[in-house]
């Protein structure tokens, strides 16, 4: 599909941006990362081990997992002598979690 040829509007996005977006969703699109990032929203910041702990997955799983979204650019992470934590990078993927979850629950 060409992007440049649909006619849809998108807030005036541009094909790069449209494609960015979608390469963001994919990214999120796996029940363990969507668990991850509502884990994030609640708790503003977690280190790996509080995220498998949470979770209850194991540490190498729960860190492949925030690999992809960091790389994605949906997290980032910050030291703090020697833990590092993982939070959301823009607040406004927490609408989204919200409208994930109100989405999930209907019948």
């Amino acid at each position: 599909m060409e992007i440049k040829n649909l006619e849809i509007s998108f807030n005036n996005l541009n094909p790069e941006q449209l494609v960015h977006a979608s390469e963001m969703l994919k990214a999120m699109a796996h029940p363990l990362r969507i668990a991850i990032l509502q884990e994030l929203e609640k708790r503003q910041n977690m280190t790996v081990t509080e995220i498998f702990e949470a979770l209850q997955v194991p540490q190498a799983v729960a860190s492949h997992h925030l690999s992809i979204l960091k790389n994605k650019g949906i997290v980032t992470c910050k030291r703090e002598g020697k833990k590092i934590y993982y939070f959301i990078r823009m607040p406004e993927l927490s609408q989204m979690l919200e409208c994930i979850s109100r989405c999930a629950c209907q019948p």
